[in-house]
């Protein structure tokens, strides 16, 4: 048994999701595996922007920065770099991180700092009333696009891949067990890592509900091997994968500074600080 347990990062906030939102299982796995890996509340903070995703840590008893919409990586990026012995982790919805943000999102992934990016996809802009995201599918009528969603959705886990991201998985909120292991491995791993969390908008999304994703998921196979990027990209083909389905093991950005700053000393640092791309 460990340090803390989950009530130790419960908070008094009146919770204003709607009843049976995905959003719910998330929160619960986020405090189930940080008491699992004992990291108090004090040891971790989560950044967010703004939507419902990033009220999450309003729910929990944990550090938080909450910044503007879409900006949540760029400062989980500027926190670990300020205080490297915090967990930096990030929630964020699908428009937050692939829409506004994807330009941080992007780059983060090629610095490679470590820091955990959990993204809640439920394929709409829920806090906008049904504003298609960046994953909505092709098609998707909501109250906002009556005529459908035009153009085809970003496919982010392949993007992530692309750019030889340190860690990819996919998890459904509605397993919690499962999604408690993931993100662990997710948070132990050294570098930048990526959790699409799909998660259904039961108001706004009428498609893609809990069965829809009960019936278009399935579990990765123990044999895939996640460091082989193309086996990994057939995988994406069909239906969506639950699991781990990629890593790619690199030096995280960190500890590449910290290395630099022992061998340079502090003056020598700052003339070359601006030279890790």
């Amino acid at each position: 048994m460990g340090k803390y347990k989950e009530e130790d990062y419960k908070s008094n906030v009146e919770n204003a999701w709607c009843p049976g939102c995905g959003n719910f299982g998330i929160l619960n796995t986020v405090k189930q595996t940080l008491a699992e890996l004992d990291i108090g509340p004090h040891q971790a903070v989560i950044c967010t922007g703004i939507g419902q995703a990033p009220k999450l840590p309003h729910y929990m008893k944990v550090n938080t920065f909450n910044g503007l919409h879409g900006r949540e990586v760029a400062s989980a990026q500027g926190i670990k770099m300020a205080n490297p012995e915090l967990e930096v982790i990030v929630h964020g919805g699908d428009g937050g991180i692939y829409g506004e943000g994807g330009n941080h999102f992007l780059h983060a992934i090629r610095r490679n700092l470590n820091i955990t990016v959990v993204v809640h996809d439920n394929r709409i802009y829920g806090l906008t009333k049904g504003q298609p995201s960046p994953t909505s599918e092709l098609g998707l009528v909501t109250g906002i696009k009556p005529e459908g969603v035009q153009i085809s959705p970003l496919k982010p886990l392949e993007l992530a891949i692309s750019q030889e991201c340190s860690f990819v998985a996919q998890a459904f909120s509605a397993n919690i067990k499962e999604n408690v292991e993931i993100l662990k491995a997710a948070i132990l791993n050294e570098g930048f890592s990526l959790v699409n969390m799909l998660q259904p908008c039961i108001t706004w999304n009428k498609v893609n509900t809990y069965k829809w994703f009960r019936d278009n998921t399935f579990k990765v196979d123990s044999e895939h091997d996640p460091y082989d990027s193309r086996a990994t990209l057939e995988l994406l083909k069909d239906k969506l994968p639950l699991g781990i389905i990629y890593k790619n093991k690199k030096e995280a950005y960190d500890s590449k500074v910290a290395r630099a700053r022992v061998f340079c000393g502090k003056e020598g640092f700052n003339k070359i600080a601006g030279s890790f791309g």
